[in-house]
């Protein structure tokens, strides 16, 4: 299952970009959130090959999600896959350059089941598209707004 959607930032590529891969802000907003966040990678700065391991209730139960940076290309594109309980994900961020002030962000994230109740999941997620699509499209928007005003800081 895949969803897509595009967004206008109105900031430099670059500094969307370092917003984009400030991971330890992203780590900390999820901390906030009541998220149990641990890095298990090595790395001193954003990279191919960083990744996380994380903890959260969802519904009454107890969810863990492997995350893993396979590709990350300065200032264009990241990358990530990750690994909750027979479900992978993949997303992957692209930024083009519109102007020397503006940016298209553009999400595309792609489920893909590996067990027979994600299968499931999946199927009934099917059903609900129209407005997973819509509320997905709502978050990637505020998301830009957010890096928007955090790239105005920079």
């Amino acid at each position: 299952m895949k969803f897509s959607t595009k967004e206008d930032v109105d900031a430099p590529i670059s500094k969307v970009f370092d917003t984009l891969a400030d991971f330890e802000m992203i780590e900390r907003a999820a901390m906030r959130r009541g998220v149990e966040v641990q890095r298990t990678d090595t790395l001193s700065k954003p990279g191919i090959g960083a990744s996380w391991h994380a903890k959260f209730n969802m519904r009454g139960k107890q969810r863990e999600v492997d995350i893993f940076v396979p590709s990350y290309d300065p200032p264009n594109e990241i990358t990530m896959h990750s690994q909750l309980q027979g479900l992978q994900s993949e997303m992957k961020i692209e930024l083009v350059a519109l102007s020397r002030q503006q940016t298209r962000l553009s999400v595309v994230a792609n489920l893909k089941p590996t067990t027979l109740s994600a299968r499931l999941l999946v199927q009934s997620l099917k059903m609900a598209r129209t407005k997973l699509n819509k509320r997905f499209r709502e978050r990637v928007a505020d998301y830009a707004r957010e890096l928007q005003e955090r790239a105005a800081r920079l």
